[in-house]
């Protein structure tokens, strides 16, 4: 198949803002990256989504924008056709030149039991105002069929570790405001899922307890105390004991933070630094054998601390981030959907039984044209 250039641009569940990287693909194995960039959210367009995501949670159907989610739509459909602008300007690409936009959008509702998953974001406008075909709305096909419609990114995950020298089977970790994993073994189809909270329950934490987005670099937590009791309690949740593939909320367990203000902050970030090393230790049994090698991507890479008891919690397996691997560790996902926007518009199959539990190979998103 002959390569297209494809942008993709992803805002994800930290809510820390827009990710953008440009990559050449015929959307199987041909690869070639080209430049990345990235837009932060302030603290009011964060507080907008956190809004929305609050908003999303009584959703019923897909099209609903009740409240302020009808501002927020605007505000990321807006935001992201402002960055890739900039981003194709700075870079001295032609729109001509890029083939399409894969453009996830921003997730306020995952609920594939309920049938309803809702990435707010539109696609046909975006389309329009950068004269550049858009495919979106990744999720809704594989929920519709029956699937989790999460995680998205496995094709690209295998497609990137096909030619990595490290011992396998290979895990590909992405840990955003939800922590999903690839389960790579060469000869067979990848195996993926979500683990369970990412950073979203450490930074959510943060910023009531401190007004700070994050723990950065993990300091408070390498200064606590984890509390095992009380991440051993949060595992016994039915989540961490359900067989691959299966996928989880980005607030699903908000709960978790009831008992912590008692904690101290260095406490309260150690403990939930933990939980999220322990509940992607939980899924091992759940793989077909245990990886020897796991590559850590998403803003979870940053963490010093978090990283530290990753590889204890996944021992003897090594355990290394993306960039030390020769990938991106923060475009990681944004070049995701720019693969699969390549997909779509082939109409090569996005997900699969092994990683979202559809009843077969399935096509979806939309494209959008100018």
């Amino acid at each position: 198949m002959t390569p297209l250039k494809a942008v993709g641009a992803m805002s994800g569940t930290s809510l820390d803002g827009v990710d953008v990287a440009l990559l050449e693909t015929d959307g199987e194995g041909f690869l070639r990256f080209g430049p990345a960039g990235y837009r932060p959210y302030s603290e009011g367009e964060r507080r907008l989504l956190r809004d929305a995501l609050a908003e999303g949670a009584s959703l019923t159907e897909r099209g609903q924008r009740p409240g302020v989610l009808e501002k927020a739509e605007a505000f990321v459909t807006k935001v992201h056709a402002d960055v890739i602008q900039e981003f194709l300007r700075s870079h001295k690409i032609k729109p001509a030149d890029v083939a399409v936009i894969g453009f996830h959008g921003q997730t306020v509702v995952h609920k594939p039991e309920k049938g309803l998953t809702v990435q707010i974001g539109d696609g046909g406008e975006l389309a329009k105002n950068l004269g550049i075909a858009v495919a979106h709305d990744f999720r809704a096909a594989d929920v519709g069929a029956g699937g989790q419609g999460a995680p998205m990114v496995p094709a690209f995950h295998q497609a990137i570790a096909q030619n990595l020298d490290r011992p396998g089977p290979l895990a590909v970790l992405n840990i955003g405001g939800v922590a999903n994993v690839t389960y790579v073994e060469s000869g067979k189809d990848p195996v993926a899922c979500d683990t369970g909270p990412g950073n979203a329950l450490i930074d959510d934490f943060m910023r009531v307890h401190t007004g700070k987005p994050l723990d950065r670099d993990g300091d408070q937590a390498a200064k606590g105390q984890p509390d095992e009791t009380f991440v051993a309690h949060i595992l016994e949740h039915p989540f961490f004991a359900a067989p691959c593939p299966k996928s989880i909320d980005r607030n699903a367990f908000a709960f978790a933070n009831v008992s912590l203000p008692t904690f101290s902050i260095e406490d309260g970030a150690a403990t939930l630094s933990l939980l999220t090393a322990a509940s992607v230790a939980r899924v091992v049994p759940h793989l077909p054998q245990p990886p020897r090698s796991w590559i850590v991507a998403g803003g979870g890479a940053h963490n010093p601390t978090l990283l530290k008891m990753l590889r204890q919690q996944l021992a003897p397996a090594t355990v290394e981030t993306a960039g030390a691997a020769g990938w991106s560790v923060d475009a990681l996902e944004a070049q995701a959907f720019a693969y699969l926007a390549v997909r779509v518009l082939k109409r090569l199959p996005i997900t699969f039984p092994t990683t979202t539990g559809a009843p077969r190979p399935l096509t979806g998103g939309v494209v959008a044209q100018p």
